[in-house]
């Protein structure tokens, strides 16, 4: 199994460009399945995790073609409206083909998702939403069971805000017949992206980047050409790479206007940032401050660059609280950043960290994908080696790590 070993010390500078944003393209691909024209997407970054739900949309009988960042997707014909357990149980989002395949093929047979271990996050808001729609589900034997004579739109209140959710009820409520309004939907820009891309090939939504969602069905949606919006989670892991390093780095092809909470912090921390359109740039002081951070649902901190804030802290100057409202199980890195001498104490979703002068290099474990790049981004601080191991979670989300860091200054390699 691959390692990562990273000799830290190095100041990051230099220029990198941002991928495709992981978490836009996985529901943008599931749209396919929403449509028997050709869907081409540009910009999809090459993941594990877009392997798998590509894997998984091949086997329904998806025919694919790839050509660098731009894939083409034709779903002419569902061979087999399924998603099995095999190619379900290592990804959350492979739940996102519930809602199109309920939607065109009026059954769905999908096994109950897996992915990182951060919590419980349950579907029942997926189901209840469908329901509402007019499907019958039941869950047997860890497979979600969907059939329906037809979608209808409906009124959908979801008990909490659940990105995966609005997405995959959003999908669904494309082709129901009639108006479904989506109430206390999620806001990310993911969701956006999503939203935008079903507008292109046809759809009727109204109230993109709220939290109420108006989408008037339509008969059929029809192929479409789009792109995918920058990675704003691989761009805030790369500042604060840079940032911990007291470096100067420069990010292009990225849309700070979805990164304003992170930016905020940073600047709080002591970095200068600027930005332009479609690029940000990050220069740190020698030693950043302490800040406090509590995520939240966007606009909010983000949950997934909440690690790697809690790495920062571990040796700014001064005490940060971290306050982790999302997920109740997402302080699984504290441990084995306490291995590179971080002081951490942890108190339920409560985080204290202080500051120490240094950080030493060990062998440390990745427990889930935003936890590893923490474990990054502290580890090109610490002296000495660390190596990091089970960086599959990794690889599900970040694309040419070693690349992109190495043309920065960064001393990583991988290993076995």
């Amino acid at each position: 199994m691959d390692k990562l070993a990273i000799v830290g010390g190095a100041r990051l500078a230099g220029e990198i460009p941002v991928s495709g944003a992981k978490n836009a393209a996985l529901p943008i691909l599931c749209a396919a399945l929403l449509t028997d024209e050709p869907l081409e997407i540009e910009n999809v970054p090459r993941l594990r995790d877009v392997d798998t739900l590509l894997a998984l949309l091949a086997r329904m009988g998806v025919a694919i073609e790839r050509e660098g960042a731009t894939l083409r997707l034709q779903a002419q014909r569902i061979a087999s409206p399924e998603a099995p357990y095999e190619l379900v149980k290592t990804m959350r989002a492979s739940i996102l083909v519930l809602g199109p395949l309920v939607a065109r093929c009026r059954e769905a047979v999908v096994s109950l998702p897996g992915g990182c271990a951060i919590g419980a996050r349950p579907v029942d808001q997926h189901i209840k939403g469908l329901q509402a729609l007019g499907a019958e589900v039941r869950v047997e034997h860890g497979y979600i069971h969907a059939t329906t004579p037809g979608l209808r739109g409906a009124r959908l209140v979801p008990d909490l805000v659940t990105v995966t959710g609005t997405e995959n009820l959003l999908m669904a409520a494309c082709l129901a017949e009639g108006t479904t309004v989506i109430e206390n939907a999620a806001r990310e820009p993911e969701v956006s992206d999503l939203a935008r891309c079903l507008v292109a090939m046809g759809a009727d939504i109204e109230g993109i980047g709220t939290d109420t969602l108006r989408v008037r069905g339509v008969r059929r949606l029809h192929g479409a050409r789009y792109r995918v919006m920058p990675d704003r989670i691989e761009t805030g892991t790369y500042l604060c790479a840079a940032a911990i390093t007291g470096g100067q780095v420069r990010l292009t092809r990225a849309d700070p206007d979805a990164l304003e909470a992170v930016l905020a912090k940073l600047a709080e921390a002591g970095c200068r940032i600027e930005t332009g359109p479609d690029w940000v740039a990050l220069e740190a002081p020698p030693r950043l401050r302490a800040v406090d951070v509590r995520t939240a649902p966007y606009p909010g901190f983000p949950t997934d660059m909440q690690a790697q804030f809690m790495a920062l802290d571990t040796v700014a100057e001064g005490s940060g609280v971290i306050r982790e409202t999302i997920f109740e199980n997402r302080f699984m890195h504290a441990v084995e950043l306490q291995r590179l001498g971080a002081d951490i104490r942890i108190d339920g979703n409560t985080a204290v960290v202080k500051g120490v002068a240094r950080l030493d290099g060990a062998t440390v474990m990745a427990t889930d994908l935003r936890a590893s790049a923490g474990l990054v981004v502290a580890a090109l601080k610490a002296e000495g080696e660390t190596v990091i191991e089970r960086i599959y979670h990794l690889d599900r989300g970040y694309e040419q790590l070693e690349e992109k860091l190495g043309a920065l200054g960064a001393q990583v390699r991988r290993i076995r």
